[in-house]
């Protein structure tokens, strides 16, 4: 172990463990990295006669920082920068080498979308949590939000993302696409994800968010039912409503605890990309409880 420069070692005579502190030192132990970095090493560039590339755990542990705090390429360098428990999550000493600069995290993520690796990276999470005993079960709730995206055409192109649509929910529209996800009833871990434009109708997405062994599915069409509901009725509704509202929990992670709310990027395929890798990061929040305990016996 390389010895801490000044840099690193700090004077402060009061310090108290943030909530970020804890959540970087819990997704530590639960992001299985080798097993990540595997899917990216590929592709990744190797070292030749130039300066050597960056390791790829750093790169990918600075791309999973994106996600988890919603930064763009210039405001993780900038974050990097200002938060030592950042940097401690990194590996980064500052005493000894810079923070890797915004090309430096765009070009990284430009590899990985050009490579498609955002499906390969939720199914490699998928078989690490399926290895420690969080299986699908036969129960998968379908649910579908939608992640706005800039309406406005005060831009280069004058124009709105083309691959972008409207949609009418209520009485609000909305401009973006839709995240469509297939969620286990029992352990509300998402196996299926797909993006469309908002437009799209649900129902012709299904069979995608389905993985074939069901013996139940939940969807919006339970809440539905022709004139006045008895109470048999009723009371059936309530119950779907509480095993739906799971779905709602994984999607709550998404949008406010990730604050994946809002696209970032122009074009379906990107965004694609970043909700699929979203989405096995907001796994393994989920199972993380149950991840820890098993490290800990």
């Amino acid at each position: 172990m390389k010895q801490l420069t000044l840099a690193t070692v700090g004077f402060e005579r009061y310090a108290k463990t943030t909530r970020r502190a804890v959540f970087l030192a819990e997704m530590e132990q639960v992001v299985p990295w080798p097993a990540l970095c595997r899917v990216i090493d590929p592709v990744y560039p190797k070292a030749g006669n130039g300066r050597p590339p960056i390791g790829v755990e750093r790169m990918l542990r600075i791309y999973f920082l994106q996600q988890w705090f919603n930064l763009s390429d210039p405001a993780v360098e900038e974050a990097l920068y200002d938060s030592a428990a950042m940097r401690g999550f990194v590996g980064i000493d500052l005493g000894r080498e810079p923070v890797p600069d915004e090309t430096t995290v765009c070009r990284f993520r430009h590899l990985l979308e050009a490579n498609d690796l955002g499906r390969r990276l939720f199914d490699e999470v998928q078989r690490h949590l399926a290895a420690k005993g969080l299986k699908v079960a036969t129960g998968t709730i379908v649910d579908a939000t939608i992640i706005n995206a800039p309406s406005s055409t005060k831009n280069a192109n004058k124009a709105r993302d083309p691959e972008m649509h409207q949609t009418k929910k209520g009485n609000q529209w909305y401009f973006g696409m839709k995240a469509h996800l297939g969620v286990d009833s029992r352990s509300k871990l998402i196996h299926a994800v797909a993006a469309t434009p908002a437009n799209t109708a649900d129902s012709t997405v299904l069979p995608d968010l389905l993985h074939g062994q069901e013996t139940r599915v939940w969807g919006d069409q339970a809440y539905r039912h022709r004139g006045v509901a008895d109470e048999i009725e009723r009371a059936k509704n309530r119950t779907k409503s509480k095993i739906r509202a799971r779905v709602e929990h994984s999607i709550g992670v998404i949008k406010r605890v990730f604050g994946f709310a809002k696209v970032r990027y122009r074009g379906l395929n990107k965004n694609t990309h970043r909700l699929l890798v979203t989405c096995a990061l907001a796994n393994l929040f989920i199972a993380r409880r149950h991840l820890l305990r098993r490290s800990a016996a």
